[in-house]
Parts: C-alpha cells; sequence; structure tokens
C-alpha cells in the first residue's frame, strides 16, 4: 500500500476525527501501550487509520514526528502485543515525517483486547465496551432475531388470517391484490413469510410488523408495549396498566394516539382565551416511540418497550443499551434493527437516518419544556420528556442538558449557538445574558461545548459548537 502526501491532506480536511480516523502530534515519541490501545480500538470500530506527526485541532497541521524511528520493529511489537497485524507506513510529506498505522477491522464475531479491556471510541476517550455492545458482536453470524420463524408451516389462508396484510398495502400506498397468491408473493419478496412446499413459515419479522395480536405468536407475546398510567410523580398508584396487541406496523398510528390521549393536559389562556394542550408535544412522543422499538434488543427474554405516563413526565424505555453514547444520540446514528428500521422507514413510522431525535429536541424547545433527558440503566435504555418548567425553575442539571442539546442542534442545522440563541431558547429577555452565560459557562466546564474560535476574546460575540465538532 501507498500512502500519498495528497492522501494525507485529504484525511487532514474531514470534518471531525471519528472511528475510523485518529491524528496525534506525536512530535518526538508516543506511548507504546496508547499505541496498542488505539489500535485495539479502532479495528473494533471496524478498521482505519491512526495518523502520527499531525496536530488533532483544526487546521490539523502536518508538524512531522520522531516516532518510532524503526517501523518494522515496532509493527513486530505490535503483533506480538495485540494479536494481529498493524501496516505501519512512513510518508514523507512535504511538512514533515508522518506515520500511517493502517488497522485492519476486528474478524466477524471477534473483539479484540489489550490486558483485558475490549475497547471502543467515545467521542475523544477510549472506553470498554459494555456488556450489551460485546454480546452483539459475539453474537454476529448468528441468525437473526428478525429472521428466526415466529409460525411455521400454515397455509395460505391463515397467513392472512394471523396477519393485518391489508395494512401494508395501505401504508405503502399500494393497490391491493386481486387474489390471495399476489399478496403471500409479495410478502415472500419482503421476507415476511417464507414457502416450504406447499406450507409458509411467517418470520419474526412479518409477526411483529403485522400481527392482528401478538397473543397468538407467543414467541412475541412478549414484544408487545406496555403503557401504565401513575396518578402522581412516582409508582404508588396505578391508574392503567395497558398492554398492546397489534404488531408495531398496524398498531403504530393507534398507539401514538391511544399514549397521546393519556398525557395530562395544561390550561393556558392567550388573549383572553383559555385553552387546553397536551403536556408534551404529539411528535416527540412519536419519535420517541418509533426510537424505542427500532432500538430495542429482541434478544432480551421477556422484556419490552415500556412507556410509563406520571404527572410531571413521560418515559419511554427499550430493553438493551445503546450502541452510541447518549451525548452523541443528536447528530449520530446506528440501528440495532437496521431490517426492521428499514421497513418502518418506508412505512414513514419513523424518520430518516437519526433525524427523529433532531425533532423530539426541537419541539422541546417550541413547547418550551426542560430538554430530553436519555439514560442508560442497567439492562434498559430511558428518554424522558418533563412537563413545562420556567427557567428559574429548572435545575442546574436541567440548563446544561439544555445548553448541550441546543449547541448540537444548532450545529446540524448549520448553525452556531450564542448567548442571544440560547436566551430564546429560554425564552428570555436581555436582562438574563448574564444569567445565560453563567449556563454556557457551566456547560463548557463539563467539556460538553466550546468555542467555536479560541482566538474571540468576546464573550458578548462568542459562538459555540458541540464538544465533538
Amino acid at each position: 500500500m501507498t500512502t500519498t502526501p495528497e492522501q494525507i491532506d485529504r484525511w487532514r480536511q474531514a470534518r471531525s476525527e471519528h472511528q475510523c480516523l485518529e491524528f496525534k502530534e506525536a512530535k518526538n515519541q508516543f506511548d507504546n501501550k496508547k499505541l496498542y490501545r488505539y489500535c485495539v480500538a479502532i479495528a473494533n470500530e471496524g478498521g482505519g487509520h491512526l495518523l502520527l506527526g499531525i496536530t488533532d485541532k483544526a487546521p490539523r497541521e502536518v508538524i512531522g514526528t520522531q516516532a518510532f524511528r524503526d517501523p518494522i520493529d515496532m509493527a513486530a511489537k505490535l503483533h506480538d502485543t495485540i494479536g494481529f497485524r498493524v501496516d505501519i507506513e512512513v510518508v514523507n510529506h512535504p511538512d514533515g515525517r508522518v506515520l500511517v498505522f493502517h488497522i485492519p477491522s476486528r474478524p466477524r464475531g471477534t473483539a479484540y483486547h489489550y490486558e483485558g479491556a475490549y475497547l471502543m471510541r467515545s467521542g475523544n476517550e477510549l472506553v470498554p465496551m459494555s456488556e450489551d455492545h460485546l454480546r452483539r458482536i459475539f453474537a454476529e453470524g448468528k441468525p437473526d432475531f428478525l429472521q428466526n420463524i415466529a409460525v411455521s408451516s400454515i397455509e395460505g389462508a391463515d397467513i392472512v388470517r394471523l396477519l393485518d396484510t391489508q395494512s401494508y398495502f395501505d401504508l405503502l400506498n399500494l393497490p391491493y391484490p386481486e387474489n390471495r397468491s399476489g399478496v403471500l408473493d409479495r410478502f415472500q419478496r419482503e421476507g415476511f413469510i417464507i414457502k416450504d412446499n406447499s406450507l409458509y413459515d411467517i418470520t419474526n419479522l412479518g409477526a411483529i410488523l403485522f400481527a392482528k395480536s401478538l397473543d397468538e405468536v407467543p414467541v412475541l407475546s412478549r414484544k408487545a408495549v406496555r403503557v401504565v398510567v401513575y396518578e402522581g410523580i412516582n409508582k404508588l398508584k396505578t391508574r392503567l396498566d395497558q398492554m398492546g396487541h397489534k404488531g408495531y406496523a398496524v398498531g403504530f398510528q393507534g398507539l401514538v394516539d391511544f399514549i397521546n390521549s393519556q398525557v395530562p393536559t395544561n390550561e393556558v389562556i392567550e388573549k383572553a382565551i383559555r385553552t387546553t394542550v397536551k403536556m408534551f408535544p404529539e411528535i416527540a412522543i412519536r419519535e420517541l416511540v418509533a426510537n424505542a422499538l427500532i432500538h430495542q434488543d429482541l434478544n432480551e427474554q421477556g422484556a419490552s418497550v415500556l412507556v410509563e405516563i406520571y404527572s410531571d413526565r413521560l418515559e419511554i424505555s427499550n430493553p438493551g443499551l445503546p450502541i452510541i453514547t447518549t451525548d452523541r444520540f443528536i447528530d449520530e446514528y446506528q440501528s440495532r434493527n437496521e431490517q426492521l428500521a428499514g421497513v418502518m422507514r418506508r412505512f414513514g413510522v419513523c424518520e430518516e437516518l437519526g433525524s427523529g431525535i433532531d425533532k423530539v429536541v426541537e419541539s422541546a424547545e417550541v413547547f418550551q419544556l426542560p430538554a430530553p433527558d436519555f439514560r442508560v440503566g442497567q439492562v434498559r435504555t430511558t428518554a424522558v420528556l418533563y412537563a413545562h418548567r420556567y427557567f428559574d425553575e429548572m435545575s442546574k442539571e436541567d440548563r446544561i442538558r439544555a445548553c448541550y442539546q441546543h449547541c448540537c442542534l444548532r450545529y446540524v442545522m448549520n448553525e452556531k449557538m450564542s448567548n442571544q440563541s440560547l436566551r430564546e431558547r429560554f425564552n428570555l429577555s436581555e436582562k438574563k445574558s448574564d444569567a445565560v452565560s453563567r449556563v454556557i459557562r457551566d456547560t463548557s466546564e463539563r467539556d460538553l461545548i466550546k468555542l467555536e474560535d479560541p482566538e474571540n476574546t468576546s464573550r458578548r460575540y462568542a459562538k459555540y459548537v458541540p464538544f465533538w465538532a
């Protein structure tokens, strides 16, 4: 392999470092253990390149490196230490010597470790993989849950009896076939059913999307969505506990409507007219429910998506831990169940890659709600929507979370956060500039945001970007 200086310059133009591309200054030396850790982490993320002799901050200047003067010897040490081959290439860039480490991807179903730690990238850090992430890697190559058989050896008439085939064509605005064979052929091409001689099998994908009643599919009955409504702000008194029954595609709109009907209301007076509004925007409910369905770990036994409605908040949780960190939900996207997500997108149930969380955050800002909270527990991931609170009623954590999410939202919209934009987000007047500046300072101290231009000494006109920008 030959890396040219022109290729080096193209890599330097990347918008930011990512899981497969890392720059390090390493002007004189680079720690061996740190090198081993980066090679393991990048290999676990699918392989990529580590470049020494280039600053990791824009504009990423080539300064040259004196590290590892004997690349062949270092490559041998790497192989002996981490157990796989990493090619090291010396590139004589016009501005200095650059070392390029070509790191291969881990084999399918395998994760690499260094000193017992299975490492991955998370922002600018190297962190151990979660158990959930490791289970997914080790399960690679095994039959996908959605491709497994839910119901086997049944007649074509039973397919139409068990699955709401009409809804499939309605959701795609297609005419319903004139005969049953047309329906079965279409479902077969989609992978919803499999023909076995004269009989049929229904896959988990077909059943979980189109079952008229998940209760009739025992293997999926525990995958139905559960909605629980409580009387107050805790679980002491339950007013309603309802299990869903329909498949996700055919029952989605009804589910969202039902949740929305149970959400508390607020009375608002505008121009002397009293109106009643829902506590949470429907679009946020819709996107979070879709997100929970698509990103749940379907291999978790006896666990389902859970919607809990309190008098002051709404919590939507799904089994499984997130593939990406919660602070990157707005700008990154990686689906645990891409086949399910792809079908749901075609039906208009969920948004294109990653934009659903953007809409949740944006709707919270429009409705002047506290920023949504994304929490990771031992086995579940939870999204929380809070009822309206004025700025003075928000905790420090509420304000920092809102500031960070606002900064992310502005950035993905190709805009930048400022004191003014954050004041508008909190619905505050210019008199509150100092209070908003404190929020920005607190968020900066958490290393969640940074100045767009570090050379700018004017805080009044400063603009900010997320830490990962």
